[in-house]
């Protein structure tokens, strides 16, 4: 059902504004539309292309749905789940079976399935509640929970349709074992106690071709079974390399390896090692960004095309076979694209289409026939609105590097098409979460909510960021609140320069990374925001560092490199100084505060200690805390919730449309511990 502006004095100012400098405003997009379930996702076909599936909601809560690929409309759901949602599934190699990976409350820690999709049947193949210490009790957590394993998906292989290879901590949090499984009967053999490394790369005769272990400089070694029951070190990283230099899989029944290199050259290109004689062959590169896909033949393995993200993706065929497949797809939608499946006989694909502005396009291409059937998108509701277009710009920081980022404006505001709006807008820098990650072009709810609200909306690709070469992600390294902050400044005085934002009207928001991002914009420059929206953002690196999950223990000398070692003293006065919690007097600017309580990565004691500090100086905070989420929120009532407390809370400190809470708290396990009479209309709804 959907609900219009009503009552607010604020957001009907900024109507009049706005249709003041542009066009008639756009239709308001219900949150529901954007945030709720998608009607479909997800789509793929099964290795013997008997079956197409996807995910799509069963009584609210996403599940696997799977049809015979002649009668795709005629789908049924194959899974159960009544809780969380299915979020990662995984055809595998055995007829009719279905792989999905499910946690509890957001733990991460998890579980793996296997369902008959024949008749119904669902075996938990990791069903291990516990892991027990040295002397045989169950480890606990903080929380008073006990801690559980989680599963990795190593190799599944054609060759052994019953059987994978996953990795296990359940013996100690800090390692994954390796195990050969039988999906059928859920027989497991440990073929492989890990006491040391941090992961393996194996290949699809399930043999352990490498163990990947990290070093104390931030780097890594790939070393090779040496045949005696030992390992002998064949490849070694600096931490310069170690983000854009990896083993990416083998040729079938060869030693022809396949990797993402970036030494002796600054972004990781794709590079084909003949393990026997040594030699290698640069197949692809891009001189701007990394190698960030690769699409591989289903049997042989070969690499047939490569991908590149610069500031959109573009793909460079390197087999014949699939050129004119990969003509026929450019041209059918004007986006992007991505083969989401191939069956073994390579005849079908499953293939996923994104542009900025509609919802993903899920087609099923008959390579036979050269005909590709449109199936589904994810969010039909979403066709009958009209939606914003997002703009690759390039940004200059005040130290020479280009910072790909990502423009949104309200689509009646761009009349010329140029993404300046006639006046200036209230914006909203959008921050992502890693920070090794990146933005990227294409369709973005948080986009198209944010402009459909009338703010512009700026997604910025800072320092450290990945796929653009290892210089900028190294430009990043122990740059937390200094210069990674000062790329988001320098964005935010690009924007007021071209006319686009409003000095005195600028939010900061994000996730994980983005939410500390935000933490730091309002205590380090508190002049320059008008508000903040922080969700899961950590506020001490020290307790951040020193609570990480067992199993990222491997990891923690490449967090000491680029972040800061709270091992040493040096190290923890360096993330002292750039934690925001140390800060909090200096808060001026109006604070959202969201966190799931069972977040493995971002403790809620994060959340928890800038609350309490900012109480014990009064100063007013909202904060909104989920007891069944984890690093973020994935239930769909409790994400539409959220975003209906940060749509209300914009709309006071910037001025924007809103849209009345109505019922999107329902189902919702919402609480507000602090500060719900700051939002207008939250106490009310808490009723």
């Amino acid at each position: 059902m959907k609900r219009f502006l009503a009552g607010s004095i604020l957001a009907f100012t900024a109507a009049l504004l706005l249709s003041a400098c542009g066009k008639e405003e756009a239709q308001l997009i219900p949150r529901e539309a954007l945030f709720g379930n998608p009607d479909k996702a997800a789509l793929r076909i099964s290795p013997d292309g008997q079956y197409v599936s996807y995910l799509a909601p069963v009584d609210g809560v996403l599940n696997v749905w799977v049809a015979s690929v002649d009668n795709p409309d005629e789908a049924r759901p194959v899974s159960k789940d009544s809780v969380r949602g299915i979020r990662q599934y995984f055809w595998s190699y055995a007829a009719d079976r279905l792989l999905y990976l499910q946690d509890e409350g957001g733990d991460e820690n998890w579980m793996l399935h296997c369902v008959n999709v024949s008749t119904g049947e669902d075996i938990n193949l990791t069903p291990f509640e516990e892991i027990l210490d040295d002397e045989g009790n169950p480890i606990m957590l903080p929380s008073g929970k006990k801690m559980r394993p989680t599963v990795r998906l190593e190799e599944a292989s054609a060759d052994y349709p019953e059987e994978i290879l996953i990795g296990l901590n359940n013996r100690d949090p800090r390692y994954h074992d390796l195990y050969r499984l039988n999906i059928l009967t859920g027989d497991m053999e440990m073929i492989l106690q890990n006491d040391e490394f941090a992961g393996f790369i194996t290949d699809d005769a399930f043999d352990i071709r490498f163990a990947v272990r990290n070093t104390p400089d931030g780097g890594k070694q790939y070393l090779r079974p040496d045949g005696e029951s030992g390992w002998s070190v064949y490849m070694t990283l600096g931490m310069d390399d170690m983000l854009n230099t990896s083993i990416i899989g083998f040729r079938k029944d060869s030693d022809i390896m396949y990797m993402i290199d970036s030494r002796d050259r600054n972004t990781g290109a794709l590079v084909e090692v003949n393990l026997e004689s040594g030699e290698s062959e640069v197949l692809a590169r891009n001189a701007q960004a990394d190698v960030s896909e690769v699409m591989r033949d289903p049997v042989t393995h070969e690499i047939q095309a490569v991908a590149a993200e610069y500031d959109r993706v573009s793909w460079e065929i390197l087999d014949d076979a699939i050129r004119g497949d990969i003509g026929y797809l450019r041209k059918l939608v004007d986006g992007d694209f991505t083969v989401t499946a191939r069956t073994l006989d390579d005849r079908h694909w499953t293939v996923a289409f994104v542009t900025d502005d509609g919802p993903l396009q899920y087609y099923l291409y008959d390579r036979e026939a050269k005909d590709a059937r449109f199936l589904f998108t994810n969010r039909a509701v979403l066709e009958q609105y009209t939606l914003s277009n997002m703009t690759p710009v390039i940004i200059p920081s005040r130290d020479g590097l280009d910072l790909v980022s990502y423009l949104t404006i309200p689509k009646n505001t761009d009349e010329d098409g140029n993404a300046r709006p006639a006046v200036p807008l209230p914006m909203v820098l959008l921050v992502h979460g890693g920070p090794w990650a990146r933005d990227s072009w294409g369709y973005n709810p948080l986009h198209q909510w944010l402009s459909n609200r009338g703010y512009a909306v700026l997604s910025v690709n800072f320092r450290g960021s990945t796929g653009f070469g290892k210089e900028f992600i190294n430009a990043g390294n122990q740059e937390w609140a200094a210069k990674m902050h000062d790329d988001l400044l320098d964005a935010i005085d690009w924007a007021k320069d071209e006319g686009i934002a409003r000095p005195d009207k600028i939010a900061i928001m994000g996730g994980s990374y983005g939410g500390y991002a935000t933490l730091v914009g309002l205590t380090f420059t508190p002049d320059v925001f008008a508000c903040g929206v922080d969700i899961v953002g950590p506020s001490n690196l020290n307790t951040l560092l020193s609570s990480i999950p067992p199993y990222w223990t491997t990891m923690l000398d490449n967090f000491a490199v680029r972040v800061g070692d709270p091992r040493t003293e040096e190290g923890q006065a360096l993330l002292e100084e750039r934690s925001p919690l140390n800060y909090v007097d200096k808060i001026t600017k109006p604070l959202l505060i969201g966190q799931g309580a069972n977040d493995p990565r971002v403790k809620q004691a994060e959340s928890d200690q800038i609350v309490e500090a900012m109480q014990k100086n009064n100063i007013p905070v909202t904060y909104v805390l989920y007891p069944d989420e984890g690093h973020g929120f994935a239930r769909p009532e409790n994400s539409l919730s959220f975003y209906a407390v940060t749509e209300l809370f914009l709309a006071k400190h910037l001025g924007g449309r809103s849209e009345p809470i109505g019922d999107d708290f329902q189902g919702a396990s919402i609480t507000v511990p602090e500060g719900a009479g700051l939002v207008p209309g939250l106490d009310a709804a808490l009723q």
